[in-house]
């Protein structure tokens, strides 16, 4: 017999131009189950124009698999090298167009959410989180640092839009 969907899948990102995490995080009541999990790794040899094409190429595909029926970003955050920034919102406008194309839902969570949402801490370490995300998604550590992320993102947004915890998390 084949199981039916989960009742509801969310994709979290980590964007990056070389290496933009991925979870893929089923909710069944209060269950959280890992459905996919790993980063995006595009050559650093690679032009940024080609990057870009593998990166979009990858999302459609995770996208196409999985079915998420919505998807949360970590907020763009204020980075010292403007050029880093740059590249970094390249990334970001390939995930949201992929996303919007599907008429995907899109949610952005800042840092803080994120790391409270997983720790009930929004100052907690990245150790802490992945701790969290390995305990709450029962995952053998140690995770990989973006995929981590990712899943953190997308737990978060499960954990915040749903119940009295429930908060108004920017829409893209």
């Amino acid at each position: 017999m084949i199981s039916p969907l989960p009742s509801r899948v969310v994709i979290g990102f980590d964007t990056s131009l070389r290496s933009t995490g991925v979870g893929i995080v089923a909710a069944e009541g209060n269950t959280r189950r890992a459905l996919y999990y790993a980063p995006i790794r595009v050559s650093p040899k690679c032009p940024m124009s080609e990057a870009l094409v593998q990166l979009d190429a990858e999302v459609a595909r995770l996208l196409e698999c999985y079915h998420p029926v919505e998807a949360a970003l970590e907020g763009v955050f204020y980075a010292k090298n403007a050029r880093t920034a740059m590249i970094l919102c390249h990334a970001r406008g390939v995930v949201v167009t992929n996303c919007a194309k599907r008429g995907i839902p899109i949610c952005e969570y800042s840092p803080a959410e994120v790391k409270r949402a997983v720790t009930g801490i929004g100052s907690a370490e990245k150790a802490q989180v992945q701790a969290m995300v390995s305990r709450i998604l029962a995952l053998p550590p140690p995770l990989q640092n973006d995929a981590a992320d990712a899943l953190a993102i997308a737990l978060a947004h499960l954990n915040r839009s749903v119940g009295i915890l429930a908060l108004r998390p920017k829409t893209l």
